[in-house]
């Protein structure tokens, strides 16, 4: 145990953000540094509780008591090694995962639980700094080779365990450049792109090859892929926008999360000067409250919009935790992120059980408001509430509701692979699909989720890999049982 009394004795502390008024200036990520001594302070509130739930909550199963004691104790390089030993990138989860652990620390039943996630950055961001962080290449080559289809956190994580293994993996991007909605997805102010890419030199070192501007389906086959490689990983996320089928849903001024903030990312790349779709000097609005959203208000702000507004139809979360959400579940709680802070501090706003019924234009076919309603729900079906009918002037609206799955043409028509009735790609235990050398991850059959599910999905497909190409494997499987696809 980290210390004893350490839960009694300190409470919960975090990095402060930048001032708004700063921090919406730059692009750069924004949180402040936070003290070492302050991280091993925060470390020592973990109880290394009989059952640690917060195993339970992490489908990584991150040894988090262990690497907490260990930084209370100042063993930073020891910390390192049990947290790379279940989770190959936390520096990305450090950064966006919504942190389920936290939701089941045993500390949070009663108190402000343990800050497991800035205690895993802190821990990471030293290894990088200190060196601790090489290439881990193989001992020994078996000549199989694996193909990996789509190179975010599922299909980065796959590929890095499988070459491991000592396979030839070779990671496929339609992209430009690896990491896919890590690289165009998030923005710059949530994660900086270096930490992408040492990863991404080191996966290189290790043996790891990346072909990128290749679009699997288009530019080669699924039969091509197939006999090239001893087996093919598909993790290409769940790609298949939501979309919003209203009237004016045409009119030039709408567009999707995901033609909005790849074009601003690429900015930060340096690809050109500034982004094509900008909110610089408009009243934009961001439909959908999600983390996406959130993004996408963050970056409206940092490019200069008038007014930012954003719009949920589910109604206000509670500030504190539902009696129907208890400990140690995942709650859906209210929020504040830094782009909602940013939001506030600025005055624009958020507003909750509304819907879009109409995009009004104007004679040249530019949008230039919405007309939204108020509804009740979601237990009657978001029933608009008569008299609440309005406009919200808008020149830019980005669509941040969701995503339905894979694309379901090209490659996944072309291998012929089985869908579930939700229309992802359906696996079994081991990650196999309905074709016997093909195998899925993340996203692609599991639905949308979160990024630690992503990399978690990837290592066990590796584990299925890895088992279907030598017969056996000493890949470790991080899923727990109940959280397992069903056979």
């Amino acid at each position: 145990m980290a210390d004893p009394k350490g839960f009694l004795t300190a409470g919960r502390e975090l990095p402060p953000r930048r001032p708004v008024d700063v921090r919406i200036r730059s692009w750069s990520e924004v949180y402040e540094e936070f003290a070492r001594p302050k991280v091993e302070r925060q470390a020592s509130r973990c109880m290394d509780c009989g059952i640690p739930f917060c195993h339970q909550g992490c489908p990584l199963g991150n040894l988090i008591p262990e690497w907490n004691d260990l930084v209370y104790r100042g063993d930073w390089h020891e910390a390192i090694e049990r947290l790379h030993a279940t989770n190959n990138f936390p520096e990305f989860t450090g950064r966006l995962c919504p942190a389920p652990c936290e939701s089941a620390c045993v500390l949070g039943i009663n108190q402000d639980p343990v800050t497991i996630k800035r205690v895993e950055v802190e821990i990471i961001d030293r290894a990088w700094d200190e060196g601790w962080v090489r290439p881990r290449p193989p001992a020994v080559r078996t000549g199989k080779k694996v193909a990996v289809v789509g190179s975010g956190p599922a299909g980065l994580a796959a590929a890095q365990q499988l070459t491991r293994a000592g396979h030839d993996v070779t990671v496929y991007e339609r992209a430009d450049r690896v990491g896919g909605l890590l690289r165009y997805g998030i923005p710059e102010f949530k994660m900086e792109k270096r930490h992408l890419d040492r990863r991404v030199e080191q996966m290189r070192a290790e043996g790891t090859t990346f072909r990128t501007s290749v679009n699997v389906g288009v530019d080669v086959t699924g039969d091509e892929l197939r006999e090239r490689h001893d087996a093919v990983l598909l993790a290409g996320g769940a790609t298949a926008w939501r979309d919003l089928p209203v009237p004016g849903r045409d009119l030039h001024g709408v567009y999707q999360a995901m033609e909005y903030l790849p074009p601003a990312n690429r900015v930060q790349e340096g690809d050109f000067a500034e982004s094509p779709i900008s909110a610089e000097g408009k009243d934009v609005v961001v439909i959908g409250g999600g983390d996406t959203g959130a993004d996408c208000v963050g970056t409206a702000i940092r490019q200069g919009a008038a007014s930012v507004t954003q719009l949920e139809i589910m109604p206000m979360p509670p500030d504190t935790r539902p009696g129907h959400q208890p400990w140690p579940t995942y709650p859906m709680l209210f929020k504040m992120e830094s782009a909602h802070e940013e939001l506030r501090d600025l005055g624009g706003k958020r507003l909750y059980a509304i819907n879009t019924v109409e995009f009004l234009g104007d004679e040249d076919g530019n949008l230039r408001a919405l007309k939204v309603v108020g509804v009740e729900g979601p237990e009657t079906g978001f029933k608009p509430i008569p008299g609440t009918e309005r406009e919200i002037p808008a020149q830019l609206v980005t669509l941040a509701m969701g995503f339905l799955g894979p694309e379901r043409d090209g490659l996944l028509a072309q291998l012929g692979v089985e869908l579930d009735q939700r229309g992802n790609v359906k696996r079994d235990a081991d990650y196999a699909t309905s074709v016997d050398d093909v195998f899925v991850a993340g996203d692609m059959g599991r639905g949308q989720s979160l990024i630690v599910w992503a990399i978690a999905e990837g290592r066990a497909a590796a584990h299925g890999v890895d088992k279907f190409l030598a017969g056996r494997t000493v890949l470790p499987y991080p899923i727990p049982p109940t959280a397992r696809p069903l056979t």
